[in-house]
């Protein structure tokens, strides 16, 4: 080995010992990637596989979020509508949206997300079939309140069969307290 590549070598290691460590902020506004694969466990979330457009022109009921990567509360809603995606998302469309891209616009055409921002996030609405809003909250969310209104959009009772949240490990636990 020649004394370039024994500095080489050197130089790397000593690179990668003092490389700071990736850090994850779950209660900061601080950007860490894909706040559903990070702190969910469900990074098929984003991008969703049909547009509101779609969905609306299809007749189906949409669960809709809006969220920011960047954004602690945003963080702390994404268990939820993972939970939520889990165990409703074979009769309802789970469609969630950073707001980035939106501007608030209640003049907007129905298959436009601006039309249904308010400038906060988390947001989430059900919206049924015919395109009537049962339910917008934003902030800190009742799952309760939001499985009533999920029940109104399919008609299907709320009952265990839309399964149980369950948790799968420390991080995504624990979203409702």
């Amino acid at each position: 080995m020649n004394l370039l590549q024994v500095i080489a070598t050197t130089l790397l290691s000593l690179l990668l010992w003092v490389a700071p460590p990736a850090l994850a902020a779950r209660e900061t506004d601080s950007y860490d990637g894909n706040i559903f694969a990070l702190y969910a466990g469900d990074g098929a979330l984003v991008p969703p596989h049909i547009s509101l457009a779609e969905a609306l022109g299809q007749q189906r009921p949409v669960l809709l979020s809006f969220f920011l990567d960047d954004s602690a509360a945003s963080k702390n809603f994404a268990p939820l509508l993972s939970d939520l995606q889990g165990r409703w998302g074979k009769v309802v469309e789970v469609i969630a949206l950073p707001s980035d891209p939106y501007s608030v616009d209640p003049k907007a055409e129905a298959g436009d997300p601006s039309r249904y921002w308010r400038g906060t996030v988390p947001q989430l609405l059900v919206i049924n079939s015919q395109g009537e809003v049962l339910y917008d909250v934003d902030g800190l969310m009742d799952p309760a309140a939001i499985e009533t209104a999920l029940s109104q959009a399919t008609g299907l009772e709320l009952s265990g069969a839309m399964g149980s949240s369950t948790s799968f490990n420390e991080i995504n636990s624990g979203y409702g307290s």
